[in-house]
């Protein structure tokens, strides 16, 4: 039987510096270029280890960007939705689901 050997991108003392510097504060960029490593690369770790943070883009509008599946979870809050019709509720598009979370009382 062959073992197959894998290549490690990040020793481990890396990954736990990078995090403790994300999570101070250090941008991305920043913790890339001390490591000679792409910021996409940066990202993808950081997001394996569940710390990074996805910045939030304004839409085309100047409207802060919000995905649909928060809405649904707004709406679901608000109207007591079990989880089974919260899901069925993500199905429907944006707008509409906009729309809706306008009209209920907050």
């Amino acid at each position: 039987m062959t073992t197959k050997s894998v290549a490690v991108n990040y020793t481990e003392e890396q990954s736990a510096k990078m995090i403790a510097d994300y999570v101070a504060g250090v941008s991305v960029e920043m913790i890339a270029q001390e490591l000679g490593k792409s910021a996409r690369s940066v990202i993808a770790k950081l997001s394996r280890e569940k710390v990074y943070v996805a910045k939030v883009a304004a839409s085309k509008t100047g409207e802060m960007v919000v995905k649909k599946d928060q809405v649904a979870d707004s709406i679901a809050v608000l109207a007591g939705l079990t989880e089974s019709e919260t899901e069925s509720l993500t199905k429907a598009n944006k707008t509409a689901l906009k729309k809706i979370f306008d009209c209920l009382p907050k």
